[in-house]
């Protein structure tokens, strides 16, 4: 993985810097073809200025660890006191997507969004303000504001949650599920029985979710 850093100018607030890290598969230079984009969008605990703490979970925690993706991986770091969900960090974060697309060659209709806790809030509120942003999402343990989810209504998603949750309620995903369903027939939710907060180790340990997820276009 390699480093770069966004300087995403607000119309709102003071500019916003977002340093990330990206992941290209192995045979990205070698090859001329375009490819799935997935961005990765990490909890409270990694905010900070040190892009290693986002190796801790999730995807980046995979690719530290030797898996090889067959997309490209962009995992943004939070900045301490903020939160992924905050409205200008939202449209920060997706002017970095579509940064992303134009810089590398990606193929822009296979464009993925997930995220854990913090995260999970943070690529819902990015697919509530841009519903053509993703083909598909997989929010994991998170939440969203529920007056705007029929904005969603034509989005493949897979939320997860542990039952067992006491920082961020089962409930959470359970709500977004029952008011989706009956507009959405591509909404999937898993709940993890005896799993707590951490949903998301499972999750990104399994491949199907991968599969599910590549099996979507625009």
């Amino acid at each position: 993985m390699t480093v770069d850093t966004l300087i995403y100018k607000s119309n709102t607030v003071q500019n916003i810097t977002l340093k990330y890290l990206v992941y290209l598969p192995a045979d990205y230079e070698s090859s001329k073809g375009n490819y799935p984009l997935t961005l990765f969008l990490h909890g409270v605990g990694e905010r900070g200025n040190n892009l290693d703490d986002l190796k801790r979970h999730g995807i980046p925690k995979c690719i530290e660890s030797g898996k090889e993706f067959p997309f490209i991986v962009i995992a943004p770091q939070c900045p301490e006191g903020v939160w992924w969900s905050y409205r200008d960090y939202v449209f920060s974060l997706t002017a970095l997507t579509r940064m992303i697309i134009k810089k590398y060659r990606v193929d822009s209709d296979r464009v993925y969004g997930t995220g854990l806790s913090m995260g999970g809030f943070g690529v819902l509120a990015m697919a509530i303000q841009d519903p053509d942003l993703f083909s598909a999402i997989v929010p994991i343990c998170g939440g969203a504001d529920i007056n705007k989810l029929q904005r969603l209504s034509n989005l493949p998603i897979w939320l997860f949650h542990g039952l067992k949750d006491d920082v961020c309620p089962v409930e959470s995903s359970i709500l977004i599920y029952k008011i989706l369903k009956k507009v959405n027939l591509n909404i999937k939710l898993k709940v993890y029985d005896n799993l707590e907060h951490d949903s998301w180790t499972k999750t990104y340990e399994n491949n199907d979710v991968y599969e599910w997820l590549m099996s979507h276009t625009k």
